[in-house]
């Protein structure tokens, strides 16, 4: 029984693991196609999909995940998983990596609405159906925009942990 005990508690959550953060990425990169995010733009997009109604108003889709205090800070840690998962997604070759004079931006990959047909469970039918809804809430907002709406949403100081990645040598 000793076991037993050791393989449960030693397995790896797949809460906001890397898979299914990397699924999430590819649901919202599939939502924005042909739209490519960069990886700041990714990790914002991957907050509001589960907690859409930080969005406001009577349109937002209820929040996936439940409205926990100081879930603001979750970006600050949120950025490094999102950026482990695209890399997991581009291994499999479901996001397509491009290295342009702006900067590394990722799209959903030719394969993405074949795999994203296969995810039928409820709570991925209702992910998929928000990150359309986030699509077209964002639809011809330039990045600029997004971030000021993110600072007024969720706040200025989560908004701006971008700088502190990039001073710790960040970025892909």
């Amino acid at each position: 029984m000793g076991s037993v005990k050791t393989l449960a508690t030693s397995a790896a959550h797949p809460f906001n693991s890397t898979l299914e953060t990397g699924i999430r990425a590819l649901v919202l990169l599939e939502a924005f196609h042909p739209r490519r995010c960069d990886l700041l733009e990714v990790t914002w997009l991957d907050h509001l999909v589960v907690h859409t109604g930080d969005l406001g108003g009577q349109e937002a889709p209820q929040s996936l995940h439940p409205d926990l205090p100081n879930r603001a800070g979750e970006l600050l840690v949120r950025r490094q998983l999102v950026e482990k998962s695209l890399r997991l997604m581009q291994q499999v070759h479901l996001v397509e990596v491009f290295e342009t004079e702006d900067g590394i931006s990722f799209g959903a990959g030719e394969d993405a609405p074949s795999y994203l047909d296969l995810l039928q469970a409820p709570y991925s039918l209702a992910l998929k159906e928000r990150a359309r809804w986030i699509a077209r809430y964002f639809a011809g907002l330039k990045m600029d925009e997004i971030r000021a709406l993110v600072e007024s949403r969720i706040g200025r100081w989560t908004a701006d942990f971008r700088l502190e990645g990039m001073f710790r040598g960040g970025g892909l």
